[in-house]
């Protein structure tokens, strides 16, 4: 079996793809894909009709098998990978890849305070790509998460900084996906942000604790387009989980992720 033949149904399905015209037609499988992905990025959440959600599954379960799976067991903890010897070096491991692909309980996902995803269309930040590979569901699940709360604490709440959110992964190989706001550094790098860093690792390994969830990766939560520097955010980070683990045993794996060779390079250094 192939996602291949899924996409042309699907793309029908939603409206997209029959009504064009041969000269705006996606001409490649790449073309239709990126056609889907935006579809599924801007559309808003709401009820997903049964065969629409069919088509969408049975095509993320095989596009995600065939971009890979990295299982969560088989990458080595620092350790073993680097010869660490911070503490738990034993329950903490580095990982270079992306992180839709990781089988594990649950990966972070660095979100906006809208918690809905990003809706510009194909956009290669990590919220867009989880909500892409996911599939509608989640954004569906986050807007209903977001209604009950605004139920409560009013129309114009926004999730804080720092305080996560759990969800379905649905077509993810992850279990679960853990939603938080990292701080956005507007101008200086200040000790609030980085107080607020630190407080999203704790407050999301405190989830997990809760949860039951004993593997969970971070994304470089704040790097980016939020602007915090990635060496002040890779110490944070190191330095918090470490810190949280040694007080705690409930947790069996933690996963920096990184994306970038820089980051792979600062962490590399600074758990060696």
């Amino acid at each position: 079996m192939s996602s291949e033949q899924y996409l042309k149904p699907l793309l029908d399905k939603i409206r997209i793809g029959a009504p064009m015209t041969s000269a705006g037609a996606p001409s490649s499988v790449e073309e239709e894909r990126m056609l889907l992905r935006s579809y599924m990025n801007v559309r808003r959440p709401s009820p997903i009709p049964p065969d629409l959600l069919k088509l969408q599954d049975d095509y993320l379960r095989e596009r995600n098998s065939e971009r890979g799976v990295t299982h969560a067991q088989e990458i080595d903890t620092v350790d073993r990978s680097l010869g660490s010897c911070i503490p738990s070096a034993d329950r903490i491991s580095l990982w270079q890849g992306d992180i839709t692909t990781l089988d594990c309980d649950a990966i972070v996902n660095a979100a906006n305070s809208q918690m809905l995803g990003c809706f510009q269309p194909c956009h290669a930040c990590i919220d867009n790509c989880i909500h892409t590979y996911a599939g509608m569901q989640l954004r569906l699940e986050c807007h209903q998460k977001m209604t009950e709360t605004k139920k409560v604490c009013g129309m114009e709440y926004e999730q804080p900084t720092s305080v996560p959110m759990l969800t379905g992964a649905y077509n993810l190989p992850c279990k679960h996906v853990i939603h938080v706001v990292g701080p956005i550094v507007y101008d200086r790098l200040t000790e609030e942000h980085e107080r607020l860093l630190a407080q999203c690792y704790t407050n999301v390994l405190d989830m997990c604790k809760t949860n039951g969830i004993g593997s969970v990766a971070f994304c470089c939560i704040s790097t980016g387009v939020f602007r915090f520097p990635n060496r002040n955010a890779a110490e944070i980070a190191i330095d918090t989980v470490s810190r949280w683990l040694m007080q705690d045993d409930s947790m069996e794996k933690v996963i920096f992720n990184v994306f970038l060779d820089k980051d792979r390079e600062l962490y590399e250094k600074l758990l060696s």
